[in-house]
């Protein structure tokens, strides 16, 4: 039974025998097995441990891989999205999605990352980035680094220890050493690069590296594109002093209203008061000239743009609470006007678009949804109940209830 972030799994005994885990099983690079006051497994597994009964499980096939596609395509543009932005996976990917895109069977804009750092990683540096392919619907110009875990399964790496649990700061799950030549040659190469980062450790040290790679790689002659725009993903749990770090690298920081409303009631306890102040700092970034390029973290949230347009307005769930005891810093909640940049505008530049949509301009593409509501000026509870009636996609129209 896997966590909803996909960062820990529990698995019974059964699956333990297995896949041979006993109380000799060393914890892997980047995964923790966590065990009982006997140092026997308790089955949960963080983070890379996880792989230690993924590898027994049965594999999806190929037409089950493209059935999920078509089903998430039809639901995202349902819901109103015109585009993905996917951060992660293989090249096995970048095939299915572009057959399905050029025969029609499914109509979005999908704008893709590889996993990395390793093969898959490097042969996108060796070829270039894919701009505009499957009819202008497909681009592949991102490398995806994951640094830590996640917060709710303390796998999310802390600068200091957690305030619930004394004896653990979460864990590193990328090798810091194989990042650098990695990141040194996706300035070369004009690649975009996205890292997973939720704790303030994590952060800190993807903001060291990006700072180290882009000295070593200075704007001119070296670099293909000279503004790189590469991006934390998440940045949940920043140190304040290092929030104007972003600004000053050009760092865009891609993060999800709706995990500051499901953290809400655990947040508190992992970090304690003091840490909050850098949590899920949408604002902060925002005033000092930061794009917040918002996005849903689907499926580890629930993929709904109206769910993330509120809670970046209102910092409270969806049923209208803002915390277990008081509101936590709401002074983190961002106007109506921001919020609806983040989720075009600041995602569209994010992704190098920013010229062909993210705005309804003439002269960009026909990317647009209709909503049966005005989103900026109806009372905040209405906002979760209002629907798409019309998504047009390069001048399509994709999805209609009309």
């Amino acid at each position: 039974l896997q966590r909803a972030d996909g960062h820990a799994l529990i698995a019974n005994s059964a699956a333990l025998r297995e896949a041979g885990i006993t109380k000799d099983t060393k914890d892997p690079f980047g995964g923790r097995v966590n065990r009982d006051a006997q140092g026997e497994a308790t089955g949960m597994l963080i983070d890379a441990a996880e792989g230690l009964v993924a590898a027994k499980m049965p594999q999806p096939t190929d037409a089950d891989m493209d059935q999920a596609v078509m089903l998430g395509v039809k639901r995202s543009v349902e819901l109103g999205w015109t585009e993905v932005q996917d951060a992660g996976g293989g090249w096995d990917d970048v095939a299915r999605f572009r057959r399905l895109l050029e025969n029609g069977t499914i109509k979005i804009r999908i704008y893709k990352a590889i996993s990395g750092p390793g093969a898959a990683a490097d042969s996108l540096l060796k070829a270039g980035a894919i701009v505009g392919d499957a009819g202008g619907r497909l681009t592949v110009r991102g490398i995806k680094v994951v640094l830590d875990g996640a917060l709710g399964s303390r796998g999310a790496w802390l600068l200091e220890p957690y305030s619930d649990e004394p004896n653990a700061r979460g864990l590193v799950t990328a090798d810091t050493t194989a990042l650098r030549p990695m990141l040194a040659a996706a300035l070369e190469k004009g690649i975009q690069v996205e890292t997973h980062a939720i704790g303030d450790a994590a952060n800190r040290k993807i903001l060291d590296l990006y700072e180290e790679a882009m000295r070593a790689v200075p704007s001119g002659e070296k670099r293909l594109i000279q503004e790189p725009r590469w991006r934390v993903e998440h940045a949940q749990i920043v140190s304040p002093v290092d929030i104007p770090r972003f600004k000053a690298l050009g760092v865009i920081a891609s993060m999800e209203p709706s995990h500051a409303i499901g953290d809400l009631y655990f947040a508190p306890s992992r970090l304690g008061p003091a840490r909050l102040e850098g949590a899920y700092a949408w604002n902060s970034f925002i005033k000092q000239g930061t794009p917040v390029a918002g996005g849903s973290d689907a499926p580890v949230e629930r993929g709904e743009p109206m769910i993330e347009f509120y809670a970046a307005v209102t910092r409270k769930d969806i049923r209208g609470k803002s915390g277990p005891d008081a509101e936590w810093h709401p002074e983190q909640k961002v106007s109506r006007e921001e919020a609806l940049k983040m989720f075009t505008k600041y995602a569209a530049f994010a992704a190098f678009e920013d010229a062909k949509r993210g705005s309804i301009e003439v002269g960009k593409w026909a990317d647009f949804t209709i909503l049966d509501h005005d989103i900026m000026k109806i009372p905040e509870p209405d906002i979760l109940t209002t629907k798409a009636v019309m998504t047009v996609i390069n001048g399509e129209i994709v999805h209609s209830t009309r």
